[in-house]
């Protein structure tokens, strides 16, 4: 099963109980009519992609586990973002300047109403439909932020949550078992970005992982089906250790 709109791809067949992979920047792609006022090719950086998470995600997708992936790049629409956020359509991103984004009100409610609403109007009404035991919020991180290069960032996956930290618990030692560097709330804490899993997982007290993958990682057709492997391995054990 394949279904795709404007908005979203829905990969898989969701399953009562199964594990839904949701992963809000998977995309690069700008509708037509909409001009960002951006070089080309920074569509193809961190700035406008989860390097690798379309890539991993699809290749996840098998009896069980299904993928909900945003169509459109995050610098059209964030769709990890709380409805009222400025940074639903950035305006600067990383030290880039999104001229396109600087919208009048009217202009933004437009996009908000074409792009994020369904986005999650949609993702509200599968969980509805189909209970999951595990959504895997799915992203990837830049190694090396070009505003701010002196950061490092060692880890090779981090684990991200808000309050509910019951599959970020589970999830941690079998990431570590794997010999990788784990994040612990690195490189950023899910207390302070966690738009989505708040609204959808949270909310609800549905159980979720939020995984963030170095995108150096990921970048190739290698590294993402070895890391689709494993988040589904893991994940999969994770869900089970929840019932």
């Amino acid at each position: 099963m394949a279904l795709q709109s404007e908005v979203l791809r829905l990969l898989g067949e969701p399953r009562f109980g199964g594990i839904l992979v949701v992963a809000d920047h998977a995309s690069n792609r700008v509708p037509e009519g909409i001009d960002l006022g951006i070089a080309p090719e920074l569509l193809n950086e961190h700035i406008a992609i989860d390097i690798g998470v379309a890539g991993v995600a699809e290749r996840m997708v098998r009896p069980g586990i299904a993928a909900y992936l945003a169509h459109v790049s995050r610098l059209v629409c964030d769709f990890n973002r709380d409805c009222d956020a400025p940074g639903i359509l950035p305006e600067t991103s990383d030290g880039y300047a999104i001229p396109g984004n600087a919208l009048c009100r009217q202009g933004r409610t437009e996009r908000i109403t074409q792009y994020f609403e369904p986005y999650h109007t949609g993702l509200a009404s599968l969980l509805d439909r189909t209970p999951q035991a595990l959504i895997l919020s799915l992203h990837s991180f830049t190694p090396k932020l070009a505003s701010d290069p002196a950061q490092l960032r060692p880890w090779q996956v981090g684990v991200l949550y808000n309050e509910d930290d019951r599959a970020a618990r589970l999830a941690i030692p079998l990431l570590a078992a794997e010999g990788l560097t784990v994040g612990d709330q690195q490189p950023y804490s899910g207390k302070l970005l966690n738009a989505t899993m708040n609204r959808h997982a949270e909310a609800e007290g549905r159980p979720y992982l939020g995984i963030e993958v170095r995108q150096d990682q990921i970048r190739g057709a290698e590294g993402q089906a070895l890391w689709a492997e494993r988040l589904a391995r893991i994940a999969n054990e994770v869900a089970l250790r929840l019932r």
